[in-house]
């Protein structure tokens, strides 16, 4: 069973020729309204890999709510912890030029209201994925690492939005997932960074913390680091059109993955599957890959190496 606390929003997305620098305005012909946050993103891949997913978030009481609510039903994801809240649903507003690159703001609105107490303690134990990521109050994400630690929960943290995580809670995660520039500034800031090499950061957090670490290089595939083993896996070559939700398809995959049983080789290699499937479709949740889709790109991608 895969239990996600965190985020639920609605995105805003344009579509540029150039993403705009400091002070530039640029023109879109238009924008469509998608659902979207990482947390939801995150539980809609797992659902669609083929995992029992639950949702424990926050919305508002407004005409968003709907829209961000709206494909994790289809994905048939138990949105029974998910509360409605005075503050407004959460909103992504997303830039997305003719390379596939984004730029994102969030409000984070509802996302503000989530509480460590909407999980219940049925949710989590030794048969639970626990996924997180940092766009919801850090203090309650800690606090349900810490409950799901002590009930044998197995647990991913998606260090993304970046920002610093205490080492006391990254020891008690077993796989903390990241892209390059997060893993750099979380090594920066935990005081075991060195440059600005993300493979070597993420080696070692993973050897301060004693933790797996996943580190995301987008085109360039991913490098993992076990406490007692290495794995590099390489990036399904795909026309990309938006790169917005490829993290979260190649997280909630990895935790699907994971939570089946699957070798984390295998984990590995599905998850960069459905990170590379997810840029070739606009939008956050409707890029999100269906399991059936995953099973047959795998073979365009040489398994995961060890190292």
């Amino acid at each position: 069973m895969i239990t996600v606390f965190g985020s639920i929003n609605v995105d805003l997305v344009a579509r540029v020729a150039a993403l705009p620098g400091p002070g530039e305005t640029v023109l879109a012909p238009d924008y469509t309204v998608v659902a979207g946050g990482k947390g939801a993103n995150q539980a809609v891949a797992a659902a669609r890999a083929g995992a029992n997913t639950h949702m424990i978030g926050c919305v508002g009481r407004d005409g968003f709510a709907e829209i961000a609510l709206a494909t994790m039903r289809e994905c048939a994801i138990d949105l029974s912890a998910v509360v409605a809240v005075a503050e407004p649903t959460a909103c992504a507003m997303i830039g997305v030029d003719t390379a596939g690159a984004n730029q994102i703001i969030v409000a984070s609105g509802a996302n503000r209201q989530l509480r460590a107490a909407q999980l219940d303690d049925g949710l989590l134990g030794p048969d639970t994925t626990l996924v997180l990521q940092l766009e919801v109050d850090p203090a309650e994400t800690w606090a349900v690492i810490t409950r799901a630690k002590a009930s044998g929960a197995r647990v991913i943290l998606n260090t993304a939005p970046a920002a610093p995580v205490p080492p006391d809670v990254a020891a008690s995660c077993d796989i903390l997932v990241m892209n390059e520039i997060e893993a750099v500034m979380l090594a920066e800031t935990s005081g075991h960074g060195g440059g600005d090499d993300p493979v070597a950061a993420a080696r070692a957090l993973g050897h301060a913390w004693g933790v797996t670490i996943v580190v995301t290089l987008g085109a360039d595939g991913a490098w993992a680091f076990e406490p007692h083993a290495a794995w590099r896996i390489g990036a399904l070559e795909v026309e990309a059109v938006d790169s917005t939700a490829a993290g979260d398809a190649f997280v909630g995959v990895l935790a699907a993955a994971l939570d089946g049983g699957g070798p984390f080789a295998e984990a590995l290699g599905r998850a960069s599957v459905a990170g590379g499937l997810a840029c070739e479709t606009a939008g956050a949740q409707p890029s999100l890959p269906e399991r059936a889709a995953i099973d047959a790109a795998l073979s365009r991608l040489a398994p995961a190496e060890s190292l």
